[in-house]
């Protein structure tokens, strides 16, 4: 937990213009075959799609060698940083559908800003540590943070209204979805922008390992300004909210009646006659063979056990309920690589575990975002792998490289 007196001591949000490295399409071709979903929904086939795609970088075990691809992709004009420093207005489309509408910019990770960035949940510091690693090797941050605030400024969402009719910098397409990109270089219209952040909290919506990679490489490489900044896209939940999802747990090697038994020890467990179906908010559902289970109302004895130590707000939380009662105390699932499969499709989950011997799948219900930002306000980081903001941002369509010292 961060103590909330770091968290209230400062609130200057601040989002600067800065030069983009993008893609040339006279020389990588059309954006829509190099730029990528972000990391955590990418396969490895897609950095053999294409010789120029992103992925390649983004998926180099060999950081070094990654690093040296990146720059000859620099000097042969495969990517080309703008000529001035901009903000960048980023928009998503489904057909007719508006997404998400937000701002690109180099985020401020300054002590005057701390409290302005709100984290929501715990990270890893071995996933830290790759990140870190990831990103000092290459100089360069190819995908940004996803950040969420509510402005009441109605002068900077009309101009960002009025910026997207105008001729857009770069568009591209990845399956349903169009990722559209106007630069704004006038320092007046900059001004007005930053203006809208003014008294913001930003929610961390995805990107909180990058967001502590950053700081760490701060912290270590003290004097320079290299990394007291991050590549972020704020969106303003309050003119084009993000949805947010759960995400859900499959066991494999679990089977799903015996979890059902031993759930009935810390919980109500009740058969859902009908079969699977999405969980209510105040309880879990436990799928598997086509047999579903309700979980609800944990035993409070055997609660305060499993979360002997960890926040008292976890007490309410499906992913606390579901990792540290179900999983850790009930099922006894070790927390090691494969034990556990992360699904953020309800429907796919259910579909993996359908077959008899599949598996079992926990579904979790949604939390909302002002229970999200609530409890990122006090400090409270929720367990990982708790929430599922989108849609996030494409990789490689804005990218920061940091000039080599």
């Amino acid at each position: 937990m961060i103590p909330a007196p770091l968290r209230q001591a400062h609130t200057a949000l601040q989002l600067r213009p800065f030069q983009a490295v993008r893609y040339d399409p006279a020389r990588a071709g059309d954006l829509s075959t190099v730029i990528s979903p972000p990391y955590d929904e990418m396969i490895p086939a897609h950095a053999r799609a294409q010789p120029h795609h992103i992925a390649r970088l983004l998926y180099a075990h060999d950081v070094h060698a990654a690093a040296g691809q990146l720059d000859r992709w620099l000097n042969r004009g495969v990517l080309r940083r703008d000529s001035q420093s901009a903000l960048y207005v980023y928009q998503q489309r489904r057909g007719q559908q508006l997404l998400q509408r937000g701002l690109i910019g180099e985020l401020l990770l300054s002590d005057e800003s701390a409290g302005a960035v709100l984290p929501h949940e715990d990270v890893q510091p071995h996933v830290v540590g790759q990140r870190a690693a990831h990103m000092a090797g290459l100089r360069a941050q190819l995908e940004p943070l996803l950040l969420a605030y509510r402005s009441t400024d109605g002068a900077g969402t009309r101009l960002i209204e009025d910026i997207t009719s105008r001729r857009p910098t770069a568009s591209a397409r990845l399956g349903a979805i169009t990722h559209t990109l106007w630069s704004c270089t006038d320092p007046a219209e900059q001004s007005m922008l930053a203006a809208g952040l003014t008294g913001c909290q930003a929610l961390i919506a995805d990107g909180h390992h990058r967001h502590a990679a950053c700081l760490r490489l701060g912290q270590e490489q003290t004097g320079s300004s290299t990394w007291d900044r991050s590549l972020a896209l704020l969106v303003d939940s309050a003119a084009t909210p993000l949805q947010l999802k759960a995400i859900h747990r499959v066991i494999p090697g679990l089977e799903p009646d015996k979890a059902a038994a031993a759930a009935a020890d810390v919980a109500r467990v009740r058969p859902l006659p009908s079969g699977p179906r999405l969980p209510d908010p105040d309880e879990l559902v436990v799928a598997g063979g086509g047999r579903a289970w309700s979980i609800s109302a944990p035993e409070p004895e055997a609660l305060r056990e499993a979360l002997d130590g960890r926040p008292y707000e976890w007490h309410e939380q499906p992913a606390a309920i579901a990792d540290l009662l179900l999983l850790a105390r009930a099922w006894s699932v070790p927390d090691l690589p494969g034990a556990v499969r992360h699904v953020h499709d309800a429907a796919q989950a259910l579909t993996s575990v359908a077959a008899p011997g599949g598996g079992t799948a926990v579904l979790l219900p949604a939390i909302t975002e002002d229970t999200v930002r609530g409890l990122a306000a006090k400090g409270v980081l929720l367990p990982r792998k708790s929430t599922s903001f989108g849609p996030k941002p494409a990789a490689g369509l804005a990218m920061r490289v940091v000039a080599a010292p």
